[in-house]
């Protein structure tokens, strides 16, 4: 077992902005109130993660109950990894102005980005509090 350590909140940020994919957290405290965990790819722009999704369970329930939590992590071996954990608040983009911004975060040199179509659902997570742990060998 090695020496687990707070990240600075510089590594933070280098964390959650050089990851490809995060993972939300979302509940609904109707039905049996069970968290859901899902992966999504995403662009961060230092303050929000910004994503999109068709119409299904996670954004039935971020809708539902707009506070969720991110994570992402990376990891060579048991005893080295990096992880940050943050709250954020969902929330869905309608404007044209928004939802092509939020593509340009996702997507900044174009290549890959979807059609606005109205099925698209373009949405941000407005991280605020995060943490983060590290493991090193010792």
């Amino acid at each position: 077992m090695g020496a687990i350590t707070v990240l600075s909140p510089e590594a933070i940020e280098a964390l959650i902005r050089d990851s490809l994919i995060g993972r939300i957290a979302c509940c609904d405290h109707g039905g049996d109130g069970r968290p859901y965990l899902v992966p999504i790819s995403y662009g961060y722009d230092g303050t929000a993660v910004y994503a999109h999704s068709r119409s299904g369970r996670k954004i039935r329930l971020m809708r539902a109950n707009p506070l969720v939590s991110f994570e992402v992590d990376t990891g060579s071996a048991t005893d080295s990894w990096r992880s940050v954990i943050a709250n954020g608040r969902f929330e869905e983009l309608f404007s044209e102005t928004d939802r092509r911004l939020a593509l340009s975060v996702i997507y900044p040199d174009g290549i890959g980005a979807p059609s606005l179509n109205p099925d698209l659902i373009v949405f941000k997570i407005l991280l605020e509090a995060k943490s983060g742990r590290a493991e090193t060998p010792g």
